[in-house]
């Protein structure tokens, strides 16, 4: 790995994911300076081009925002052609990256142990659902099935609220970041080693691990940790929004919750109410005269209140609220980047800050197969096998 001005600089990408596990850590990659150079199919590309019906068509904002900092050649991987054709990437690279089903890519010839025999340097990840072996091996990894398979569905505030799907892609977001874990940890490794060696993750494992604590009290105690169900926790609507109160992390947080909302002080002196367990038996009480008070009095005046006791809180925002917040103008987290057919469009930064290799937006999201000339000029094919490959519909 060069030294540069980027953290990645001189690590090459050869990037065959989709959707959003995937793309969501290559992308980050290419933010800290990787060449990233996505493999797409010839007249459709990356399933997240066509996931949602929007004017831009295949440069939509869902591809968009998950594909900045790369390079797209489309490819026909079916054909012997287009199969050399990756492997001539695969020489010069550093990481192959994917998330198709498990075996998948050994299918398409793209397997590790082929590749290699190709680059012995080469660092192969993949993300999957389950992995290759066991019962769920055959199937899909999809967020919602993630999040049903994995008990994240089945946790919720109370048991007589309907299960339902969250409705942010966690399993994809928490997965595609260790996927990213797993390659900086193998560059580091083939540092000192100079062999490379194969990446696995699995989405099933990271939302297990997401839950670390609450397993391990399961696993040890047979009990359930459910933090959205605390006594003195809850969102409670108010006269204009709503408030979210965390009664944790200190001394007498009911003391100071009564306190806040004005309420007497009998309620926290109550015997029965003078540990946890007592709390949890008297959760419904407790939260029924909580939600009485927060429906007196505006979102701004409990948060005025709950802060001036040093109890965490906070309004519950919209998107478009959180969007347009001071704190993410002053963090930094919404950047401009050029649109083929927009002009300009906005998107999320990177969340990780670096004081002396920081993130840069270098290029907006590509469109298909537009980097595929240079791409294959810069791996030593010349212009007329360039066209003879674009002829045979190998390469567009």
């Amino acid at each position: 790995m060069s030294q540069g001005s980027s953290a990645l600089e001189g690590v090459t990408v050869v990037d065959f994911t989709q959707v959003y596990m995937g793309p969501s850590a290559t992308q980050l990659l290419g933010d800290y300076g990787a060449d990233v150079i996505k493999v797409e199919r010839p007249k459709y590309g990356d399933l997240s081009r066509s996931s949602i019906t929007d004017e831009s068509g295949l440069d939509n904002p869902i591809f968009y925002s998950i594909n900045r900092n790369k390079r797209s050649i489309s490819i026909d991987t079916r054909t012997e052609e287009g199969k050399q054709v990756v492997y001539d990437l695969v020489r010069h690279a550093d990481v192959v990256v994917s998330n198709f089903r498990a075996g998948v890519m050994d299918r398409i010839g793209f397997g590790y142990d082929t590749l290699k025999q190709l680059n012995p340097r080469i660092i192969w990840a993949s993300g999957t659902g389950f992995g290759e072996v066991g019962p769920y091996a055959h199937k899909g990894g999809q967020d919602v099935l993630l999040q049903a398979l994995s008990g994240v569905m089945w946790r919720r505030q109370s048991n007589d609220l309907p299960l339902s799907v969250y409705p942010t892609t966690l399993c994809d977001y928490t997965t595609g970041m260790h996927l990213m874990q797993g390659i900086l940890l193998a560059l580091l490794a083939r540092e000192r080693t100079g062999e490379g060696q194969r990446v696995d993750v699995r989405m099933f494992d990271s939302m297990l691990h997401m839950q670390m604590q609450e397993a391990a009290t399961q696993l040890n105690r047979g009990t359930e940790i459910n933090w959205a169900a605390m006594p003195l926790s809850g969102v409670f609507p108010t006269t204009d929004g709503a408030v979210c109160m965390v009664g944790a992390f200190k001394q007498e947080p009911l003391r100071d919750i009564c306190t806040a909302l004005g309420l007497p002080d009998e309620l926290w002196q109550r015997p029965d109410l003078q540990d946890q367990p007592g709390q949890m038996a008297a959760r419904a009480e407790l939260q029924g005269i909580f939600a009485e008070r927060f429906a007196q009095d505006t979102t701004a005046h409990w948060i005025q209140r709950l802060e001036g006791v040093d109890l965490l809180c906070a309004p519950v925002l919209t998107m478009a609220e959180a969007l347009a917040d001071e704190q993410t103008a002053i963090n930094e987290m919404v950047v401009k980047m050029d649109h083929p057919t927009e002009g300009s469009v906005q998107v999320l930064n990177a969340p990780i800050g670096l004081s002396a290799t920081p993130a840069t937006v270098r290029r907006r999201a590509p469109r298909l197969g537009e980097d595929s000339d240079a791409v294959l000029a810069e791996h030593g094919y010349d212009d007329d096998r360039i066209a003879a490959l674009r002829a045979g519909g190998v390469v567009s």
